[in-house]
């Protein structure tokens, strides 16, 4: 996450959409555990955005959106969507500004989070998501809330695992940040920029996590490596900087919780630094029947180091709250 510590290719573009909706919430065709898995690895052309995406599954299963967070990108998914592709339409894009995801070329663009959400809105529309399963994750949540309270009709249920939504989510680590938001002056600007070095990136990843060698080390180089080019740092300072309008969406999203009331699974890391505990249990204060697992020995990648864990949960989550197929009967 773009937090302070405590201490411290691609194939040639598509937008086809696939031969069936997605997203209906209708069933799932059934699939054995031997089906092989084929994980499309394509561009959309978004409004002139080059949207880099993965997407593996039946074209008309029940639809799910993986929403990845800082410094990441779809990459993060690639061993969950396999688990998941069994039964759903699982569908993963770069957000812009990260992975291999292309912003067009020179639009003024300010990489705020609903700059963010546009493109992201836009593409779930070109691919034909019509109603989704949502997962988010760090920065990727307050993209999907705002998805959500746009059109909670399109919501079939949420999978959070460390996307925050309260504000006692927030650890002391986010202090520098909360300097930024209100005076983001260079004082308070260019200490930041040591977020985005090597050794805090895989600190992120490390932190909290037993044993750290649950960890695979091509997760953060892979990360480090589109950090380190030109121009990243400053559209990640514009990321974080605008991070602030997220805690001002709190109370519209909490209403859409309360209205809504969408089925919601908060899976989180119980030793994350940035996003603590205390920001999974509040999602009962709005949703009563939320569930909430806390996995000990994870910190913020839980999925990264604890993916069995959260596949498996998330499997029976959504095998639970997403319609299920219907015996079609045999012809006489």
């Amino acid at each position: 996450m773009l937090g302070a510590s405590a201490s411290a290719i691609a194939a040639p573009p598509s937008t086809e959409p696939p031969t069936a909706a997605s997203g209906a919430a209708t069933a799932a065709p059934t699939a054995t555990a031997a089906s092989p898995i084929v994980v499309r690895h394509d561009f959309a052309d978004i409004d002139g955005h080059r949207v880099f995406y993965r997407e593996a599954g039946p074209a008309d299963a029940p639809a799910i959106l993986l929403l990845h967070g800082f410094p990441t990108s779809s990459h993060l998914f690639s061993a969950l969507i396999p688990k998941l592709a069994q039964r759903y339409r699982v569908i993963a894009p770069d957000i812009p500004g990260y992975g291999l995801t292309e912003v067009k070329a020179g639009a003024p663009f300010g990489y705020t989070f609903d700059e963010l959400t546009q493109v992201i809105a836009r593409f779930a529309e070109v691919r034909q998501l019509k109603r989704y399963a949502l997962y988010v994750f760090d920065i990727g949540a307050p993209i999907g809330w705002r998805l959500a309270v746009a059109h909670p009709e399109q919501i079939t249920a949420i999978v959070s695992q460390n996307g925050n939504a309260y504000e006692e989510g927030l650890s002391p680590g986010w202090a520098p940040m909360r300097k930024y938001w209100a005076d983001p002056s260079p004082a308070n600007r260019e200490p930041l920029r040591g977020l985005f070095k090597l050794e805090t990136t895989k600190w992120q990843y490390l932190e909290g996590v037993k044993p750290p060698e649950r960890v695979a080390p091509e997760h953060y180089l892979l990360d480090q490596s589109f950090l380190d080019r030109p121009g990243q740092e400053d559209i990640q300072l514009a990321v974080l900087l605008d991070y602030r309008s997220n805690l001002k969406q709190y109370p519209a999203l909490h209403d859409y919780f309360r209205r809504h009331q969408p089925p919601l699974l908060a899976i989180w890391g119980a030793n994350d630094p940035f996003f603590l505990p205390a920001g999974a249990k509040a999602f009962q204060k709005d949703l009563p029947r939320a569930e909430i697992h806390l996995i000990e020995g994870a910190g913020h990648f839980a999925l990264v180091s604890h993916g069995d864990e959260v596949a498996r949960r998330m499997l029976d989550f959504l095998d639970r709250q997403l319609p299920r197929p219907s015996p079609v009967p045999s012809p006489r």
